[in-house]
């Protein structure tokens, strides 16, 4: 077997855009041929995978699957909705959320090391790249642990485009489907206000003194002012102070009290949040394929 040096696999790496692993074995399989190494990646279509590694993937979908006392909330994205919405895609979404709701994995790394049947979920993702010609990329994951007291809620919206995954202590799991609706719909910030930072309380505070001074009002009812928009303020971003969506009468909170139930954790996914889109010119993409 050839000894296969660090500037060997450093090189492949800059030439393919491989891991530092896939470009270990490759020279390994191919004796540190350097030109068949680029091949063997090729075939397996691990180059042309990460050559795709610098596009944007804000496109794509959440999806929610409950194992035991376990429940995973996954975003997986893709360039393009046309890839999100075929059945590829989804095939690798449902078996990419199932394997983190069993194993449970620390990090995306980890995640993405978790074996399958045909290797790891890393293999199965640049599998999935090569047959769609996109970038798709695990972008994120949360699990969640329930005791034997408590149930999930979970809900998807537009077939994934947003996912909701709540844990309430007592009522049952329609209750807490209802809740992972309003979740989706309203995108609360915290559980309760007091799960609010105190930094955020304060510059809050600071915000609305200056704007009712600026109303001119008397300073000796400005505390007042404040006082009550700051509770409207942690109102509208904690879930249990929200107005309920399916019955505004009653806070989320109330609701699920007169179930027997109590609030207790949630996440909220929605696609491509956070993620700078690439803003493509059409005009400058043509002309560069005229030029090409």
């Amino acid at each position: 077997m050839a000894e296969i040096k660090a500037a060997q696999v450093m090189e492949l790496r800059k030439k393919t855009g491989v891991g530092m692993m896939d470009a270990k074995k490759a020279l390994v399989a191919t004796e540190g041929d350097m030109a068949k190494a680029t091949d063997f990646l090729r075939e397996k279509g691990i180059a042309k995978a990460a050559k795709k590694s610098s596009r944007v993937a804000a496109e794509g979908l959440t999806d929610i699957k409950v194992v035991g006392s376990k429940a995973a909330i996954v975003e997986l994205n893709s360039e393009t909705d046309f890839v999100s919405g075929g059945d590829q895609f989804k095939g690798l979404l449902d078996q990419v959320t199932t394997e983190i709701a069993q194993n449970d994995p620390a990090d995306v790394a980890a995640a993405l090391a978790l074996a399958t049947d045909d290797g790891t979920l890393n293999d199965q993702i640049i599998q999935t790249t090569q047959v769609t010609g996109e970038k798709i990329n695990l972008r994120r994951f949360t699990v969640l642990t329930k005791a034997d007291n408590e149930n999930f809620g979970a809900y998807l919206h537009m077939g994934g485009s947003i996912g909701a995954l709540v844990v309430i202590e007592g009522a049952d799991e329609a209750t807490a489907k209802d809740v992972a609706m309003h979740v989706a719909a309203v995108n609360p910030e915290f559980v309760s206000r007091d799960d609010v930072p105190q930094d955020r309380l304060a510059h809050e505070r600071e915000v609305l003194t200056k704007e009712a001074l600026n109303e001119g009002k008397p300073e000796n009812i400005v505390e007042k002012m404040v006082t009550g928009r700051l509770n409207k303020f942690l109102a509208e971003i904690s879930l249990a102070d929200q107005e309920f969506v399916k019955d505004p009468d009653m806070t989320v909170a109330k609701y699920v009290a007169s179930k027997g139930g109590k609030l207790k954790s949630f996440v909220r996914y929605e696609v491509g949040e956070g993620i700078e889109k690439k803003a493509d010119n059409f005009v400058d993409e043509v002309m560069g394929q005229i030029k090409d």
